[in-house]
């Protein structure tokens, strides 16, 4: 079974700062990619990061030079550095992991965190 733990969220002033971490646990495999959602009220999840097996990343236009995606793939973790937090960074995140899976045959499997609330408020 496996399991996304996401830890970091919480209430911060514009401009503050916040990290979120991402554990994937319970007998993964290997991972493909490692990626950041995010869910304001009433609008669609979006992309927020998106980093690759080779370290390749990709950025939401909205969080360009603000925020930074890193992995320890050794620890199946992914964080999400956020500077400069602003008013409409406000929103659930959520972590996505690809697992690749080799045995019987080759597949992938893709896995979703419960959320982390990132409320960034004066």
């Amino acid at each position: 079974q496996v399991q996304l733990v996401e830890s970091g969220g919480g209430v911060v002033q514009p401009g503050g700062s916040l990290r979120l971490s991402c554990v994937a646990s319970g007998g993964i495999d290997s991972i493909n990619y490692m990626s950041w959602y995010r869910q304001a009220p009433g609008k669609e999840r979006e992309l927020v990061a998106l980093i690759s097996s080779d370290d390749s990343t990709n950025y939401n236009d909205s969080v360009k030079g603000r925020f930074t995606i890193s992995r320890d793939n050794a620890k199946n973790t992914v964080y999400l550095q956020m500077n400069s937090l602003m008013s409409e960074d406000t929103a659930v995140y959520y972590c996505h992991v690809q697992e690749h899976s080799s045995w019987p045959f080759p597949y992938e499997t893709d896995y979703w965190g419960q959320g982390t609330q990132v409320t960034v408020s004066s």
